[in-house]
């Protein structure tokens, strides 16, 4: 397969190709978009971006994100978010892909062929992996890999921008915004050489967005004052990465800094969630326009692009028996796994706890920035008997599609790794969250779901992945308090699934916030 890229001179089309790059999803976009920078409206071609003729002009979005699904997802999703309110939209997504994230590839794979014809993606050449010795964290690998995008982001850029010989099209067509991820403030320099307004896509919490803007002033204090959070922050539940051990704080500092430099700054939050930390961006005068336009999910799951078929129908046919809300569902992200001590203690604890079960068990990667495995043989891990003695109220299955599996009626808790998107899918369809933390992030977004909101029960805030166990005690006591005791949790968590929705409706919060950067985009 070849990636195929349209170049216009003032009277011709011209096709040239680079590896790796699907037809429909790559070189069919810019056919579309040099037809109309020549004036050519072919059927098949132009015919496919609907009101792209009309007198006030059409309007290109582009977004990029770091590889990594828990970035990469919500983008895609606030893309066809925008394209949706909007008929003059249409949207581009320049799409990063990783040998060591198969589960990524699968993904960004399958966008093409799912999408409507008013997003496109353009999968960017491949380029050198950044060399082990220059790089000492995730954060620091996947900030370098996209510094290295981003000669291949100005090119695709230029490709998409009008130019001085194709006046009769620059009124017509505008590319009116370029939406960064947090981690692709690189490309903040790309879009200023080429004039191109630039905003930044926060698909976390608006409070760590507040932690990540101060974070150059905090020093070694046990507890830290934060403006984006009501409660004193203890030490022990901030990220890894911020910890000033290896280059993740410098890759961070330096990302926050520049998030400053945008024009407006979009979190997959909502005002009735986060008022606390909503008010506070808004009262920091150096920020930029600040949009809590969420939640923003992918409710279908991996519908379009599950790798595993035959585990998700057998997965739902032992849901359909099970009773209402009877279910606790154990799932910690794509990029979640636990060494096999600790899931000798969470097999113990579920047993002791004797409540149903639904168990994503997931092998540790074999290599560092690799995903997570499913496992052959879960016996090869799992206690003695423990699969024939659990088989009347569990199953223990590998990646799941968590958003479908918290939609179904029998799921009555959640065990989560507390990133933000298992989060807001676990309020939009009201199941109430156990905390686990693994990395990232999720210890804070744990503290604030537990802390800050009284939304979530504690397992653990400050657990790390490779760190303390938790034992089967934490784990029985956990999870049944989620499944037969925390009544007031439950009750708050239903009335937040109710104002995540009304927050999307007209006139709703999030709505409100989102027509305000459509007039922005279009003005």
């Amino acid at each position: 397969m070849a990636w195929c890229c349209a170049t216009v001179s003032s009277r011709w089309v011209v096709a040239s190709c680079w590896p790796d790059v699907q037809w429909r999803g790559f070189m069919l976009p810019y056919v579309r978009w040099a037809s109309l920078r020549v004036g050519l409206m072919c059927d098949g071609v132009a015919s496919g971006w609907p009101n792209v003729r009309r007198a006030e002009g059409f309007v290109v979005l582009v977004f990029i994100s770091a590889p990594a699904m828990g970035n990469l997802v919500p983008i895609v999703e606030f893309a066809n978010l925008l394209t949706k309110h909007h008929p003059r939209f249409s949207a581009t997504l320049f799409i990063i892909t990783m040998s060591q994230r198969p589960l990524l590839n699968t993904y960004a794979q399958s966008l093409a062929s799912t999408s409507p014809t008013n997003i496109r993606f353009l999968r960017l050449p491949p380029v050198d992996p950044p060399a082990p010795d220059d790089y000492q964290s995730s954060v620091g690998f996947l900030s370098l890999l996209i510094q290295k995008h981003t000669s291949h982001v100005r090119d695709a850029l230029l490709q998409l921008t009008p130019t001085e010989s194709t006046d009769s099209t620059r009124d017509s067509v505008r590319l009116a915004g370029l939406f960064v991820d947090m981690f692709s403030t690189p490309i903040i320099d790309v879009a200023a050489e080429l004039s191109i307004p630039c905003y930044l896509f926060f698909a976390s919490p608006a409070s760590f967005l507040g932690f990540m803007l101060h974070l150059s002033q905090f020093d070694s204090e046990e507890e830290l004052s934060i403006p984006s959070y009501k409660n004193p922050v203890p030490r022990c539940v901030l990220p890894n990465l911020v910890m000033k051990g290896n280059d993740g704080f410098s890759w961070i500092s330096q990302h926050a800094r520049r998030y400053r430099e945008t024009k407006g700054i979009v979190v997959n939050t909502f005002q009735e969630l986060e008022p606390h930390a909503v008010q506070s961006l808004s009262h920091d005068s150096k920020l930029p326009p600040v949009y809590p336009i969420g939640p923003i999910l992918d409710l279908n799951g991996s519908d379009r692009w599950n790798p595993n078929p035959a585990q998700y129908k057998l997965i739902m046919e032992w849901l359909d028996q099970q009773p209402l809300a009877s279910v606790v569902l154990l799932c910690f992200g794509s990029l979640g796994s636990l060494k096999a001590t600790q899931v000798e203690q969470i097999a113990i604890g579920l047993e002791r706890a004797g409540v149903r079960f639904l168990w994503a068990l997931r092998e540790p990667p074999k290599a560092q920035l690799e995903d997570p495995m499913d496992f052959e043989n879960h016996e090869n891990v799992l206690p003695d008997g423990f699969l024939e003695r659990t088989a009347g109220i569990g199953l223990v299955c590998g990646w799941v599609p968590q958003a479908k599996l918290l939609a179904h009626k029998a799921i009555g808790g959640f065990v989560s790794h507390c990133g933000w998107n298992s989060i807001l899918e676990s309020l939009w369809y009201g199941v109430p969250i156990a905390t686990w933390p693994l990395y990232a992030e999720q210890q804070m977004n744990a503290f604030e779901m537990v802390k800050e909101l009284s939304l979530a029960v504690e397992i653990r805030l400050n657990y790390r992945m490779g760190g303390d166990l938790v034992w089967a005690e934490e784990v029985e006591r956990g999870v049944r308090f989620l499944m037969n005791d925390a009544d007031e949790i439950r009750r708050k968590v239903k009335e937040m699934s109710e104002k995540c929705k009304i927050a999307l409706m007209e006139n709703g919060s999030s709505y409100s916030m989102l027509m305000s950067l459509i007039e922005e985009l279009t003005s």
